[in-house]
């Protein structure tokens, strides 16, 4: 029997109460969940499971996209991105340079997410430089390629920079392409989490069926 995490304020927003009726004999459902209700950030498929269970069935389906993002500053942005991986079902986040980032944003989704930590970038190109994915780079950088025209591979590693300076100079060399956002407006740039959502939900129209 797994125990219930204490609920964030929007998780009590959301939800459902105790289940009503005969329990189910399923062993995906969580008999603390069962009693005293879901009021957790998920969708209705998993109302009642429990997080081992939920995190399995994910990981059934996951996408064989990844996510990395640099971390030297303390990105805001970090949690924000984790919960659209999540969304977007990455295959795993990771996270470069500092071990702690802030949680807030994730709105508790990095306990359904994997999310790996590497102490640089060398070590995040070498772990996957060893499982044969590239690692495509987005920033807005002179001589980067419209991500909007770019046929993204199947199985590759979406690396983005600090919010603010963007893709560090470390960074640049350590991917194979780097892949620029088109905007239209007079801002030099848009906020990181926002560019890790679009060029996910590129990955997603290519290569994910609805």
């Amino acid at each position: 029997m797994s125990v219930q995490e204490e609920p964030t304020r929007d998780e009590l927003a959301t939800g459902v109460g105790p289940w009503e009726g005969p329990w189910p004999e399923d062993p995906r459902y969580d008999p603390e969940l069962l009693a005293h209700g879901d009021r957790r950030n998920v969708v209705d498929r998993y109302r009642y499971w429990s997080r081992e269970a939920i995190v399995e069935d994910l990981d059934r389906r996951r996408h064989s996209f990844h996510i990395a993002i640099e971390n030297w500053q303390h990105d805001f942005n970090i949690g924000s991105v984790v919960r659209t991986a999540n969304a977007f079902l990455a295959a795993e986040v990771h996270i470069v340079g500092r071990r702690r980032w802030n949680r807030r944003g994730a709105m508790v989704t990095d306990r359904y997410q994997h999310v790996r930590h590497h102490v640089d970038l060398a070590a995040m190109a070498e772990w996957a430089r060893q499982r044969e994915l590239p690692v495509i780079g987005v920033d807005n950088l002179p001589g980067a390629v419209p991500l909007e025209t770019f046929d993204l591979p199947r199985a590759c590693v979406l690396l983005f920079g600090q919010e603010g300076p963007g893709l560090s100079d470390a960074a640049r060399e350590h991917v194979d392409v780097c892949l620029s956002i088109a905007q239209f407006g007079s801002t030099r740039s848009i906020n990181a989490g926002a560019a890790a959502a679009i060029a996910m939900h590129a990955w997603i129209r290519q290569h994910a069926t609805p």
